[in-house]
């Protein structure tokens, strides 16, 4: 049996030598950063790579050591395309992101819309957020109405969810900052408490029906199931919408799902509070902007980028916050339309857009993904 001290010492010396030829291959990979530079050359050459992955895969009949050797050069050709964003940005060479920095924004005579009627969690939001005051707050009817309203130059910013830590994410609205390609300025996480509304004359035995927004009903799920199987459930776009509903039509086997502040804007009756199944429940909202600014007191970064379906590509992706040293904050992904089996992912993770490690991970996100937005620094 062969000693292993010796078989360790014998690893350790060709792991020094392996050690000294990467070194040596990065020197040169500066120096192919430097001609891509001159001559206004991508990092990235993906036909190059994989032909070279090829080929270094033939110098092996072992299939166990072919994928060993993908595995390997991918990881060297990796580290080496970041070595070559960090030369770009040093020659101040990384592709402008279309953001310009100002001092602060001017919330005092900022137009804000939300989606919803008085009452909406939305407006909760609004007035959290702006909590020093704007020129006006006004609802729409809904949140792309919310988006045009910006877009057109109604309004300055809009007020939308985007994730609620029991129903997950609106993926509506993230489709919609990309649709209109507007920008996240700020974010505000708020409490939800629901509660069961109804006329004042009504009784929880009277109830039949029952309206809130879809993610309310969501929210509340396990308490229609469970305690009032025999309500019938029904979705509106809010659920301050809801309580104005039970109002009006002055139905007393109606009730609405909401806010208890609607059973004091509307005239109701809270029949049963706190209805929600995790009582920790809070909804993250958005402050969207059409314009593309930032602050230099900005601590987050929202992306979102779309992947092919192809083995390791998300890996290879998470890579460059890994070596940049950035940490991320959340993760999230959503199938892309059209297309079977590919994924749109959003992340937001810490940093500023002066800062030099988030630019070299969002020019490396931008050559090696099919497509990638910045959503906003807040």
């Amino acid at each position: 049996m062969k000693d292993l001290a010796e078989l360790r010492r014998r690893i350790d010396e060709i792991d020094a030598r392996i050690a000294e030829l990467y070194e040596e291959r990065l020197a040169i990979s500066g120096d192919v950063a430097e001609y891509k530079i001159a001559n206004h050359r991508p990092v990235l050459d993906k036909r190059r790579e994989e032909e070279k992955l090829t080929r270094l895969e033939a110098m092996t009949d072992d299939a166990f050591l072919r994928q060993g050797v993908r595995e390997l050069f991918e990881q060297i050709m990796s580290v080496s395309r970041k070595k070559q964003y960090r030369l770009l940005a040093e020659h101040g060479m990384s592709e402008d992101l279309g953001f310009y920095e100002i001092e602060d924004y001017d919330f005092p005579s900022a137009r804000v819309v939300y989606q919803g009627v008085r009452g909406a969690y939305s407006q909760a939001a609004c007035k959290a957020f702006f909590r020093e005051g704007c020129a006006s707050m006004e609802p729409v009817e809904t949140w792309r109405d919310a988006m045009e309203a910006i877009s057109n130059g109604e309004a300055d910013y809009a007020v939308l969810p985007v994730e609620n830590s029991t129903a997950g994410i609106v993926t509506e609205n993230y489709d919609l900052m990309m649709e209109y390609q507007a920008v996240i300025v700020g974010e505000q996480i708020i409490r939800i408490d629901h509660a069961l509304l109804g006329l004042p004359e009504a009784k929880i035995s009277d109830i039949r029906r029952v309206y809130s927004h879809p993610q309310a009903l969501a929210q509340c799920e396990g308490y229609l199931r469970n305690i009032h199987p025999d309500f019938e459930a029904y979705s509106l776009k809010n659920t301050a919408m809801a309580a104005k509903k039970v109002m009006e039509d002055k139905d007393p086997s109606q009730a609405a799902i909401a806010g208890s502040i609607n059973a004091q804007i509307y005239g109701l009756a809270v029949l049963d509070q706190a209805i929600q199944d995790i009582k920790g429940n809070e909804t993250r909202f958005i402050v969207a902007s059409p314009k593309r600014e930032y602050t230099s007191g900005a601590k987050n970064v929202s992306i979102a980028f779309s992947l092919p379906n192809e083995s390791g590509s998300l890996y290879r992706v998470l890579s460059h916050f890994i070596f940049n040293g950035l940490s991320m904050t959340r993760i999230e992904s959503r199938p892309l339309r059209g297309k079977k089996w590919e994924y749109t992912f959003f992340i937001d993770f810490e940093g500023n857009l002066r800062e030099e490690a988030v630019m070299n991970c969002l020019q490396g996100l931008k050559e090696e993904t099919e497509e990638m937005f910045i959503l906003g620094t807040f």
